[in-house]
């Protein structure tokens, strides 16, 4: 991920089931001035909030988007408590609609495979 032009915080949570860092978050903020990236590894959620008027992303993908296998964690989980520098964001119906990480499926989630 990078930020070609405004600032945004970038997040990635550790979803893969068994991993010791399970449901703890990083975050960095990324903008056009501080040239910074950020790599989400398979196994991690994503996320972001554009804290400028607007923002314009950069980012590669692994593999293709499938719809199929997309899903969502809930911005304000209190287990994952992100510190997001907005309170009330503009979150998509879509987005407002996840659950929380410990309502979703353990066999929906990618699985921790140990240091590599």
């Amino acid at each position: 991920m990078q930020v070609l032009s405004g600032r945004a915080l970038d997040v990635a949570v550790d979803i893969r089931v068994g991993s010791p860092n399970f449901g703890q978050w990083f975050g960095e903020t990324l903008s056009a001035e501080n040239h910074k990236q950020m790599y989400v590894p398979p196994g991690f959620a994503h996320g972001f909030c554009v804290i400028s008027d607007t923002a314009l992303f950069s980012y590669k993908c692994t593999d293709y988007y499938s719809p199929a296998t997309e899903g969502g964690i809930i911005w304000n989980d209190p287990d994952i408590g992100i510190n997001w520098p907005a309170s009330a964001p503009l979150v998509s119906k879509k987005d407002a609609a996840c659950p929380r990480l410990k309502d979703i499926p353990k066999d929906k989630l990618p699985e921790y495979k140990g240091s590599q």
